[in-house]
C-alpha cells in the first residue's frame, strides 16, 4: 500500500489459532459485507493447497494462517455459510475452487467485482490493480504477488501485501455497487454470478474430460477408449494429488488411446510413460481403463466429433463484431461479456441459435439488433466517430 493508505486502513491482524479466529468471524459477521481472498499454491498437486484468506471488514483487516498448527477452520466456514453477509471477491473463481474443497459446499452471498467492472464497463476481465486506480486512486505493490506463501514465517512484508487485498476491495466494491445501483445493472450482475453458485462449475465431469482433448479422428473405438482414459487420469490425478498432465501428458494419452496397449510392457513403451509408471498401481489402473474401452460394446461408443458446419462468411462475422463493439460502447460494457467469438459464428450461420446472446439483457443490448442486421431490416452506418444503425 501507498504510505497514505496505511493511515487510513486499519493494521491487520495476524490469526493463527482456532479461538482467534472464531473471535474475528463473529465480529465480521455483524457487517453487511467481508471482503475476502486467499493466497494459495499449486505448481505441484491437483487439489490448490490453501495457505492464507484474507478478511476485510469496516474496521479491522484479519490474514488468518491457514497452516498455523492445530488451527480449525470451520469458523470460517460459518462465515461463509452466512447468507445476510455478502462475500466479495476479485476474480473469484479459484478462491471458490478453494472453499468448495475445503468445505464440500460453496459460499453463500456472493460478489464479484472483475464480474461486476465488466458489466460496469471497466473491459474484458479488468485487472484488480486497474480497477483499484481507477476507482480509488489506489495502489497495489505488487512485489511479494509471486511469494512462496506456503513458507513460514510469514513476513510483515507479505501480511501487509496480502492485507492490501482486501482493503482496498472494500471501496471497489462500494464504489462499483453504487455505479450499478445507479444505472439499474445489479440484475446484470447476477445473472452472470449464477455460475459461481453452482459446484459442477468448479468440478469438472471426468466422463467429459477427453472432449477437451479435441481429438481429430472418426475411430469411435479409439474415442471410446479415450473417454475412459481421461477419465481414469482425472480421477487418478485427484487421488494422487498431482496435476493431470504431470501424471500423464495429453500426447500420451492419445497414443494410448490409438495404440490401445494391453499389458505392461506395450505401455511402457508409449512415450512419456516410465517402466516404474507402467508396472506400479497406476499403470495397472490405466490398463484398465484401456480394456473398458476396448470391451465397450458399439452402441455405448462415443460418436465422432462433429463436423464443422458451413463456414460463415467473414464478412458478416466482421460486421456482427463492429455491431457488438458500437452497441457496447454505448451501453458502457464489456463486448466479452456480451458475446464470444464462437457466438458471433453462431449468430452469422443459424437463424436464431440458442445462446446468451439472444436472452436476456444481452438481447436489449446486442442480439435483437443483430438479428436485424442479419436480416436487412437495419444496416450499419458512420456518424462522426461514431458507429450507428440505420433501420429500414
Amino acid at each position: 500500500m501507498k504510505r497514505s493508505d496505511r493511515n487510513r486502513f486499519p493494521d491487520p491482524i495476524l490469526v493463527t489459532s482456532t479461538g482467534a479466529l472464531a473471535d474475528t468471524v463473529a465480529r465480521l459477521r455483524q457487517e453487511p459485507f467481508v471482503t475476502i481472498d486467499t493466497e494459495f499454491v499449486r505448481e505441484r498437486t491437483y487439489w490448490p493447497e490453501l495457505c492464507v484468506v484474507q478478511l476485510g471488514g469496516a474496521h479491522e483487516v484479519a490474514v488468518i494462517d491457514a497452516q498455523a498448527d492445530g488451527i480449525d477452520l470451520a469458523p470460517l466456514g460459518e462465515l461463509l455459510d452466512d447468507l445476510a453477509v455478502v462475500k466479495v471477491f476479485h476474480a473469484a473463481r479459484q478462491d471458490l475452487e478453494i472453499f468448495l474443497h475445503r468445505f464440500e459446499r460453496l459460499p453463500a452471498s456472493l460478489f464479484d467485482t472483475q464480474v461486476a467492472a465488466m458489466v460496469a464497463g471497466f473491459g474484458d476481465q479488468v485487472g484488480y490493480d486497474s480497477l483499484v486506480s481507477a476507482l480509488t486512486g489506489g495502489q497495489i505493490d505488487k512485489a511479494h504477488r509471486f511469494s512462496d506463501w506456503s513458507a513460514r514465517p510469514l513476513s510483515p512484508a507479505q501480511i501487509a501485501y496480502a492485507a492490501a487485498d482486501v482493503t482496498h476491495l472494500r471501496d471497489v466494491y462500494v464504489k462499483l455497487r453504487e455505479r450499478l445501483e445507479r444505472e439499474g445493472r445489479l440484475e446484470w450482475v447476477a445473472e452472470e454470478l449464477a455460475s459461481l453458485t453452482d459446484a459442477a462449475t468448479f468440478r469438472p465431469d471426468p466422463d467429459t474430460m477427453w472432449e477437451r482433448l479435441r481429438p481429430r479422428t472418426g475411430n469411435r473405438r479409439m474415442l471410446g477408449i479415450l473417454r475412459a482414459i481421461a477419465a481414469w487420469r482425472e480421477r487418478e490425478a485427484q487421488r494422487v494429488n498431482v496435476p493431470r498432465q504431470r501424471l500423464l501428458k495429453d500426447e500420451s494419452l492419445l497414443e494410448i488411446a490409438a495404440t490401445a496397449p494391453a499389458d505392461a510392457e506395450a505401455l511402457g513403451r508409449i512415450r512419456g510413460v516410465s517402466r516404474g509408471f507402467a508396472e506400479g498401481r497406476s499403470g495397472s489402473g490405466l490398463l484398465d481403463a484401456v480394456a473398458a474401452g476396448r470391451a465397450l460394446p458399439e452402441a455405448s461408443l462415443p460418436l465422432a466429433p462433429r463436423k464443422d458446419g458451413p463456414r460463415p462468411s467473414p464478412a458478416l462475422v466482421s460486421l456482427l463484431k463492429v455491431l457488438l463493439a458500437a452497441k457496447c460502447e454505448q451501453h458502457d460494457v464489456a463486448p466479452r461479456l456480451v458475446a464470444s467469438s464462437e457466438e458471433i459464428d453462431r449468430l452469422a450461420t443459424e437463424s436464431e441459435p440458442d445462446i446468451p446472446p439472444l436472452h436476456g439483457w444481452r438481447r436489449e443490448v446486442f442480439g435483437a439488433d443483430a438479428l436485424a442486421l442479419r436480416s436487412g431490416s437495419v444496416s450499419v452506418g458512420v456518424d462522426g466517430k461514431r458507429i450507428r444503425l440505420i433501420r429500414s
